[in-house]
This record gives structure tokens, C-alpha cells and sequence, in this order.
């Protein structure tokens, strides 16, 4: 269960930026502070890190790419519909870079990069093809919702969606994981 949550902190502090800037915004409805904080966090991660001679992940650039540009292009539109079909837009660059192969093991605990490689390759591109999905779904819901059901819907989609994937790949991965670590032992 450690591995677990060690799993979830480091992609919670990957995306960080992205998460402060939604939940500002969902909790203020101030677009400029959500923006703001969101900016300033990311800058503010990539900072320390850089500071501390660490890489910086790839999501962890993307997601304050994200908010800088998306939030500058609305900032530029003040377009209700432009908000809500940006999402989509994000949901194709975060897919793109997920198709990355291999973007999923440094996530993943010692024992299970030696276990279950394979399953974390499969389940990068499963969470690249979660995204697509959730792009697509995004425009459909953006063209016939108002704002408000369209942010309550998306909101639900969006943590639903993500905590299901999550779960379910962990107890595959996890009892993959056993079931191939007792045959090594077993055959040694």
C-alpha cells in the first residue's frame, strides 16, 4: 500500500499546477487567480527542482505549458464556449505525451518495474487512449451543455474516470506482480 501512495505523490506533485488551477478556479470562479496560482506554483516546482539538480518531468512541464497557454488564450477570447473546449485540446497533448512508451515506470516501485514491466507499458498507452476518450467526450459535452452541467459533468468525468483507471490498474498490476515474483522465487 506504500508503493501505492508513493505511486499517487508523484504524480499528484507532476501535475500539480493543473490541479491548483482547477480547483482555484472551481472554488472562486476567478479565472485570473486560478491562473496566477497555477502559474506560480508550476514556475515555483520547476524551480526547486532545477535548484536541487533533479529533473523535470515531462507532465510536470506540460502541465504549466498548459496553464500558461490556456490560460493566456482565454484571458485573450473571454469565450465561455473557447473555456470549455480548451479542455480537449489538453486532453490531446497530455494523450500525445502518454504515448511515450515507458512514460509510466518511474511511477512504478522497484519490485514492480521488475515484475511488471510489460503491464506498465500496456497501461501507459490504455491512460494515452483514457485522455482521446475524454477529449472526445469533452466536445460533445461542451456542444450541448450549458456551462454549469457541462463543469459538473466534466468534473465527475474527470476524477471518476482517472480514480477507476488508477484502481483498476493497480489490482491488476499488484496481483500480476505476486503471481510472477512467487514463479521467480518458485524457479530459483
Amino acid at each position: 500500500m506504500r508503493n501505492l501512495f508513493q505511486a499517487f505523490k508523484v504524480l499528484l506533485l507532476d501535475l500539480a499546477s493543473t490541479l491548483l488551477f482547477l480547483a482555484v478556479y472551481v472554488l472562486s470562479d476567478n479565472l485570473f487567480l486560478a491562473v496566477a496560482l497555477g502559474i506560480a506554483l508550476g514556475i515555483g516546482q520547476i524551480a526547486w527542482q532545477l535548484g536541487r539538480k533533479q529533473p523535470v518531468e515531462a507532465l510536470q512541464w506540460l502541465s504549466l505549458v498548459i496553464i500558461f497557454a490556456s490560460g493566456t488564450a482565454t484571458f485573450l477570447t473571454d469565450d465561455p464556449l473557447f473555456i470549455m473546449l480548451k479542455a480537449s485540446i489538453v486532453y490531446v497533448i497530455v494523450g500525445l505525451v502518454m504515448l511515450r512508451r515507458g512514460w509510466m515506470t518511474r511511477y512504478l516501485p522497484p519490485i514492480a518495474q521488475a515484475t511488471v514491466p510489460d503491464l506498465a507499458i500496456t497501461f501507459g498507452y490504455v491512460w494515452a487512449g483514457l485522455m482521446f476518450f475524454s477529449a472526445l467526450l469533452n466536445i460533445a459535452l461542451a456542444l450541448t451543455l450549458d456551462v454549469t452541467s457541462w463543469a459538473a459533468v466534466k468534473s465527475v468525468w474527470a476524477i471518476g474516470s482517472k480514480v477507476g483507471l488508477f484502481g483498476f490498474q493497480y489490482a491488476i498490476m499488484k496481483s500480476t506482480g505476486i503471481r510472477r515474483a512467487r514463479a521467480m522465487m518458485a524457479a530459483s
